[in-house]
């Protein structure tokens, strides 16, 4: 009996429902949107599957929020600011000595 290779019906089944990104590029040219009010017209779509409304609302994250990082500060980098703040002002460090060359007399 042969063992290995290419069976019919094994592996991962193929969905239907799974439109390719070329595919969902074309619809969102059709219906003359950007690719993000595009995402949020599937996101906010009841009758859109529910994969793939969260595949979307995933996608669209980026566009719509901030990271969390780049939102706030810690404490380290606030203290840091505020110290190079303070040193800008009357601590600032000195400058060093100008030097001047002159010539002659």
């Amino acid at each position: 009996m042969a063992r290995g290779g290419y069976r019919p019906g094994a592996g991962r089944p193929k969905s239907a429902s799974v439109k390719t990104e070329v595919e969902v590029k074309r619809e969102a040219s059709k219906a003359g949107l950007s690719p993000l009010e595009y995402m949020l017209s599937v996101m906010n779509d009841d009758q859109a599957e529910r994969d793939r409304r969260d595949k979307m609302a995933i996608a669209a994250a980026p566009y719509v929020h901030a990271k969390a990082d780049e939102a706030k500060a810690g404490k380290k980098e606030q203290k840091q600011q505020a110290a190079e703040q303070v040193a800008k002002g009357r601590f600032a460090p000195r400058s060093g000595p100008r030097l001047a060359v002159v010539n002659g007399s």
